[in-house]
């Protein structure tokens, strides 16, 4: 979790920012789910970016965040955290970490984190900034994350922060029962943001609309 007495990077106006960013969340997407708003409005979003994007930190839109990655919209960042269902219970297992800052939201709302990323540049940086604000229920790992990580399965929540053109099947199987996993589904030009939630009997899908993400590149998603 977020200890804001380890790190004094937040102002008067970001915080302000972050606050309009929630309300925005609440009253225009519908966000219901109090623990993803309350992590919202703490985890300091503009850390995230890069230094020059910090005045569009809050606004209602993706940022690049270099290694032509971005860190997704605010809303996007909610409604995957949301569609989890999870509690600080449970396990969560995230693919693309990137930035860090959906790891940081996770962080909040779940028991504990396991994060892959497969740019070793973004995996430490995110690395870094987590353990700089405290954020001690998270561990990050460079590795192919189509492959997901058997070692801690099953997860109760699996989150992908990029589009593959079908559902790898190894996360399905790191589901537990009752778990779901949050993936966008599609090509470059067209996406849905599908939610799988594994059962006794097999799986159950549902379509939560359109959505826009890079690929998701490994040996259960894009070759490249």
């Amino acid at each position: 979790m977020f200890n804001s007495n380890r790190i004094q990077f937040d102002t008067p106006a970001f915080a302000r920012e972050r606050a309009d960013m929630v309300e925005r969340l609440r009253k225009r997407y519908r966000v219901r789910d109090e623990s993803v708003l309350a992590a919202m409005a703490k985890i300091p979003r503009h850390l995230f970016v890069l230094e020059a994007m910090r005045g569009h930190s809050y606004g209602d839109h993706a940022l690049p965040i270099d290694f032509g990655q971005t860190i997704s919209q605010p809303y996007i960042v909610a409604r995957q955290t949301e569609l989890l269902e999870v509690t600080k219970h449970d396990r969560v297992l995230e693919i693309g970490a990137g930035s860090g800052y959906q790891t940081a939201v996770l962080a909040e709302v779940a028991g504990q984190v396991f994060a892959l990323e497969r740019l070793p540049e973004l995996a430490k940086r995110a690395q870094v900034m987590l353990q700089q604000l405290g954020i001690n229920n998270v561990t990050i790992r460079c590795f192919d994350g189509t492959y997901g990580w058997s070692e801690f399965a099953p997860y109760k929540g699996i989150l992908v922060a990029a589009a593959s053109p079908e559902i790898p099947k190894p996360l399905v199987e790191q589901l537990a029962v009752g778990g779901h996993l949050v993936i966008p589904i599609g090509d470059e030009k067209e996406q849905r943001l599908i939610r799988v939630t594994r059962t006794e009997d097999g799986t159950k899908t549902e379509d939560h609309g359109a959505c826009q993400f890079v690929k998701l590149i490994g040996k259960y998603g894009w070759e490249n």
